[in-house]
């Protein structure tokens, strides 16, 4: 057992040291004392979020990898329709949306420290197949159902990248005090979700290293699928290390199963879930289908910018970016503002841009469409992490009630592992929103696929696609239409009535 003295400055009264037992284990962490935390204890705690967020980052990365690869699976001789590519990516968004819940439970029971060495090591499976069985030649001779399935379960291991994120902010909300909780699970997450940039971004250069650059600028060229999955292979390894040397797990953290069953009879967790599926699951659905999206309404546009199309992946990354460096901001915003007026004004800035995007599709204007995607996707990651801060403020609230009457410090741990639990409920919720945003997509993308199935020669279809390259606007509509219902909740239930928060079941 190792003991660092945390004293304070001199003449005032040392403050009590954090303790580590085997297995960098503590027992007495409480981030409410102030004293405790100006001497060491802040210390502590950046340096378990710095790790968590690189663990969370490449979890990221491999969730998403699919994105470019089924862009890149017709260069690769497997060709697969539109409509098809879209299970492809959607399949990962779904497994990673279902194994959150898990993933959360698996903090309490082996300790943020093992379980994030773990559930990083695991990435190294989704990493693995990508590299070893998508581009080989026994796949590549296989009839086409055979493929696609072979494709879907390559793709569905990626999903564990996405469950990561649960298990991480579940860990890290335990590490800081209320009053700095929002900016700190606002910072976790963008670190997270900055990896869906990450890999848009490299995965379409690593695939053409060794391709000559003329014959890269042809739309159909060589490419190395095998290195989008062996590029993340050491990265995979180095985070694992670094959380099983370097980060802590907390006591405090553990034996929640009860705190669980009350955040589910809570009217308050479905609440949130539910705001956070307009969110984040605009924010990850976008992301998975974005390149897509483009590839298949702005045919034109990219043949003309064969450097954009095949070198950034028709910039789908650029949202994924914007998203993921606004979400602190969210939370900082939330500290200061309150959680519930700055979700309700990210929900009115989404419906009125998601209506320019429309008009940009309509209209065949990529910038249009581009430009107003990126401030859709700024205000869903600031209206992710207002919405993190905005869980918190709600059982801050019950703290304040209960704490009159009984046990305060014994209260405020319970009602954090409430909190800790609902954010992992409202992370897996506002995930499967990712996987309505691309069952709504799809569905719009049949009409096109048939057209194409159609169209004997590449030339008609080609001219088919172009002709039809507003396809995605009546779903597009869909979304504009879900942001007003958003809007109109969270200022129905967290807005309109007094302005304290209070849970509506009571707590203990």
């Amino acid at each position: 057992m190792t003991t660092f003295d945390l004293t304070t400055s001199s003449g005032e009264a040392p403050a009590l040291p954090v303790v580590h037992r085997r297995g960098r284990w503590i027992d007495d962490w409480d981030p409410e004392d102030e004293s405790r935390w100006e001497a060491g204890g802040e210390r502590t705690a950046k340096k378990n979020l710095a790790l968590s967020i690189i663990t969370d980052h490449m979890g990221f990365c491999v969730w998403v990898m699919w994105t470019v690869v089924v862009i890149n699976l017709a260069n690769a001789g497997i060709k697969m329709s539109l409509s098809e590519q879209f299970m492809l990516t959607l399949v990962p968004n779904l497994i990673g949306s279902v194994l959150r819940i898990p993933y959360t439970f698996a903090v309490p029971r082996f300790g943020g420290r093992a379980w994030t060495t773990v559930s990083g090591l695991v990435l190294l499976v989704p990493c693995l197949l990508l590299a070893m069985v998508v581009p080989s030649s026994w796949l590549a001779h296989q009839s086409h159902g055979i493929q696609l399935w072979v494709l879907l379960v390559c793709a569905a291991t990626a999903g564990v990248g996405g469950a990561n994120f649960a298990s991480s902010m579940a860990n890290i909300s335990f590490f800081y005090p209320e009053r700095k909780k929002g900016y700190a699970l606002g910072l976790n997450a963008a670190g997270g979700n900055l990896g869906v940039a990450v890999s848009q971004l490299v995965i379409p250069l690593v695939v053409i290293i060794g391709v000559p650059a003329a014959a890269v600028k042809l739309t159909k060229h060589q490419v190395h699928l095998a290195y989008a999955g062996w590029i993340w292979v050491p990265f995979v390894l180095l985070t694992a290390w670094a959380a099983w040397r370097y980060m802590d797990s907390l006591t405090q953290a553990r034996a929640d199963k009860r705190s669980y069953l009350m955040a589910v009879r809570e009217p308050h967790t479905w609440v949130l879930s539910f705001l956070y599926i307009g969110t984040f699951g605009s924010f990850i659905g976008y992301s998975f289908a974005l390149p897509l999206v483009i590839k298949n309404s702005f045919p034109s546009f990219l043949h003309s910018h064969p450097f954009i199309a095949t070198y950034l992946a028709g910039l789908g990354f650029l949202g994924a970016l914007v998203g993921s460096l606004s979400r602190p901001l969210g939370g900082w915003l939330s500290d200061r503002l309150g959680g519930a007026r700055v979700t309700l004004a990210m929900f009115a800035g989404m419906t009125v841009f998601t209506g320019f995007a429309i008009a940009g599709v309509e209209a065949h204007d990529f910038a249009l469409f581009l430009g107003s995607f990126m401030v859709v996707f700024l205000f869903t990651g600031m209206g992710n992490g207002s919405i993190y801060k905005l869980i918190p403020s709600v059982f801050s609230s019950e703290v304040m009630a209960a704490s009159v009457a009984g046990d305060p410090a014994s209260v405020r741990v319970e009602l954090k592992r409430r909190a800790a639990a609902v954010i992992g409920i409202a992370g897996a919720v506002g995930a499967l929103g990712g996987v309505g945003v691309q069952v709504v997509l799809r569905q719009a993308s049949l009409h096109i696929t048939a057209l194409e199935k159609a169209a004997k020669t590449p030339a008609l279809k080609d001219a088919v696609a172009t002709a039809h390259s507003a396809w995605s606007a009546p779903a597009l509509w869909t979304f504009l239409a879900s942001y007003v219902i958003f809007g109109a909740v969270t200022w129905a239930v967290y807005l309109r009535r007094a302005p304290r928060l209070v849970l509506a079941a009571s707590a203990l």
